[in-house]
């Protein structure tokens, strides 16, 4: 039975560290996560999902701040472990922690390497309209994302899926993978590839910043960025001086010779005029201090005046 030490924060690494716990050749001797942090309108103070599913397991846990410390260090190398497993962690791993596993640290990443290294390349690669996204393992260096690739699985992004759905899909092809991966490194079989660093992308965090939608932009753009802002920080404009959350939105066939932002109502569909005279119809929403609904239950109590613009 080969040992691991597991490095793992979000929901994504959870089915990760699911298939190793409950594996009979694998022994998950350590589970490193985040610190508990304050959560929701109370800040109270909550374990990660993959905290959480160590706990159910069993397994002894770890959470250091960062893993600068030689205390982290000597934990970590008294376990002896064959793999360290790495997926959404949170945290770059030094050199001489890299150094310590007998197959070396292989990372789960939410891309196909070398496009998207970095943070949220899941979110980014619906922001970006890709229609193919997968998850790659790769065997980690110092650098970000930088390390040899191993093996990598596909998955096809629906037009209207949003960037939680690809997640959660991705997350589910991790087991499976991972599995392979440690099997195929054990064994030979899986040959380390050097990244083409000249194919290379990388993508930053994501800001409430960026949310705010420029209705300029064409309605292609904006449908692939409300979706690759849901579920956080959500996509968003204004109503009457109101923050106006956008959920969902459908590109439609149509075009316009109306100002872009222009809003229209009719049958129960808010229409907006989109860059380049493009369309499209907002379906789900958000108004500050009410709950999220369909546009027919928003048109209920809410309307648009002609020549309103968002």
């Amino acid at each position: 039975m080969k040992s691991v030490v597991f490095m793992g924060t979000p929901d994504f690494a959870v089915p990760a560290l699911r298939v190793l716990a409950e594996s009979d050749e694998y022994d998950v001797k350590l589970v490193i996560s985040q610190p508990d942090r304050p959560q929701g309108r109370k800040q109270i103070l909550t374990p990660s999902p993959v905290k959480e599913l160590a706990l159910q397991f069993g397994l002894e846990i770890y959470q250091p701040e960062n893993l600068k410390g030689d205390d982290t260090f000597e934990i970590i190398r008294e376990k002896c472990p064959d793999f360290i497993v790495v997926s959404a962690y949170g945290n770059i791993l030094p050199k001489r922690i890299l150094d310590i596993p007998k197959f070396g640290c292989v990372n789960l990443h939410g891309s196909l390497l070398p496009k998207y290294r970095g943070a949220a390349p899941i979110q980014w690669s619906v922001i970006n309209g890709d229609k193919i996204t997968g998850v790659t393992t790769m065997l980690m260096d110092v650098g970000l994302d930088t390390g040899d690739i191993l093996l990598t699985s596909e998955k096809v992004i629906g037009e209207n899926e949003t960037a939680g759905e690809v997640f959660d899909a991705l997350s589910e092809l991790c087991p499976e993978l991972l599995i392979k991966t440690l099997k195929g490194l054990e064994e030979g079989s899986v040959v380390p590839v050097k990244q083409d660093n000249d194919a290379a992308s990388y993508v930053s965090v994501l800001s409430k910043e960026m949310s705010i939608i420029d209705w300029t932009k064409t309605a292609d753009t904006i449908h692939n960025l409300v979706r690759g802002l849901d579920p956080w920080p959500v996509a968003r404009t204004k109503y009457n001086g109101k923050l106006l959350k956008v959920f969902k939105t459908t590109v439609l066939d149509k075009k316009s010779n109306r100002p872009a932002g222009s809003v229209s109502a009719e049958n129960g569909t808010i229409f907006v005029t989109c860059g380049m005279g493009t369309v499209l119809s907002v379906d789900e929403l958000q108004l500050e201090g009410a709950k999220r609904m369909s546009s027919q239950d928003f048109l209920r109590g809410h309307s648009f005046e002609d020549g309103f613009s968002f």
